[in-house]
């Protein structure tokens, strides 16, 4: 563990670090500890300051951990060498999630699932679920929930790769049209281990959409019945949509594709057990905020640009950045890209609502200058997260 032979302090403040909590190793250790972010309250109080509970509540916090196959330093050249390390990205990922102590954990790039974090998390009080992506790939998504907190009733995979055969049905409309900024994610490539060389070799035909649309990502969805006593069943999904800005069209097919799956669970998970559940959907979305990907995910209506979210959407959703204080700046900071590509979604209804996000560093933050990851934040993302009120059946 990380603090073996270190000791816990109260948090010391400085203007860069206002709002950031940190744990901090003995005086004999020269390497920073990484910084565990707080929820503010929606009305700007830190949520351990509230003396007088109002009800159940549930947090999920969101976060691509950055899967070490893809840890290069030649990749990462801004990056200190120690922090690339897998013994110590590890220690300090597990450090991060055990610290922030969310009721649900949504993570992108998960690899060493069953030699690290099944086992580790499970010590720490979270059950998990998995599935890794298609192909080659060693990474994929994992949600981890609290043994105390939820129970897990009924659970699917996504394949995006079952895009290739519904294509052969003609359910795939081939926009090659969307306009997503030029800039959106151009690191991305380099990080996912493929040179600019040899992209085009790997990927086949890109006019031939069963080879567009097989890109081996995935997701996950499942239901849960909160241990409150209103025994609230939510629906938490997390996903990492494909990467390229100029494939932007298979990034809204993967887009559409997860709504309408999620349509037809939550349509099985009412019928089963005859409620209304709420709906969280967490990820790695590779688009940046006003694109078509995540236009149409708050609207539905990939055509139709800055719609807030209508009711007659197979699943309505808001981002809850959005809803509470404005989309961040930025959950994805390197020196050759930093921006907005990570959110979390949820239904908007009478049963939950938002009521803390987890803070982010600002842009002139000492602890993101030169680009992550760094000693402070073992990935080149950071976590986003928000807390939830359970305001009833």
């Amino acid at each position: 563990m990380l603090l073996k032979g270190g000791v816990f302090v109260l948090p010391r403040f400085s203007p860069s670090f206002s709002i950031s909590s940190r744990i901090r190793l003995s005086k004999m250790s020269t390497a920073a500890a990484p910084i565990i972010p707080k929820f503010i309250s929606v009305e700007g109080v830190d949520i351990n300051s509230r003396s007088i509970p109002d009800g159940f509540r549930f947090s999920l916090v969101s976060y691509n951990i950055l899967a070490q196959v893809y840890v290069k330093s030649s990749l990462f050249p801004h990056s200190p060498s120690p922090c690339l390390k897998w013994k110590a990205r590890s220690q300090a990922i597990l450090t991060v999630l055990r610290n922030l102590g969310a009721d649900f954990l949504c993570l992108q790039e998960v690899d060493e699932y069953d030699s690290f974090y099944k086992g580790n998390m499970d010590s720490n009080g979270y059950s998990s679920i998995y599935v890794q992506r298609s192909g080659q790939k060693h990474d994929g998504c994992g949600i981890f929930y609290k043994h105390n907190s939820a129970e897990l009733v009924l659970e699917e995979k996504i394949e995006y790769n079952d895009l290739v055969d519904l294509n052969d049905d003609g359910s795939y409309s081939n926009d090659r049209h969307c306009d997503t900024p030029a800039s959106a994610n151009s690191d991305a490539e380099p990080k996912k281990g493929s040179s600019p060389q040899n992209t085009t070799e790997e990927r086949g035909d890109p006019n031939d959409p069963r080879v567009r649309l097989k890109r081996d990502c995935v997701g996950i969805m499942a239901a849960f019945r909160l241990k409150d006593p209103s025994h609230h069943l939510v629906i938490v999904a997390n996903t990492h949509l494909y990467w390229d800005p100029e494939w932007a069209d298979v990034k809204l097919a993967q887009a559409k594709y997860l709504l309408s799956r999620l349509a037809q669970f939550k349509t099985a998970v009412s019928d089963k057990f005859e409620c209304t559940p709420s709906v969280l959907v967490a990820g790695d979305f590779n688009s940046i905020p006003g694109d078509k990907v995540y236009q149409y995910l708050v609207s539905g209506n990939s055509s139709v640009p800055q719609l807030e979210c209508l009711d007659g959407l197979p699943i309505p959703l808001c981002s809850v950045y959005d809803f509470t204080r404005g989309e961040p700046p930025f959950t994805n900071c390197t020196p050759d890209f930093t921006n907005t590509l990570d959110y979390i979604f949820f239904s908007p209804s009478g049963h939950i609502k938002p009521v803390s996000f987890l803070e982010l560093p600002e842009p002139d933050s000492s602890d993101v200058a030169g680009g992550l990851p760094n000693h402070h934040h073992p990935s080149d993302h950071l976590p986003i997260g928000a807390e939830f009120k359970v305001t009833g059946e």
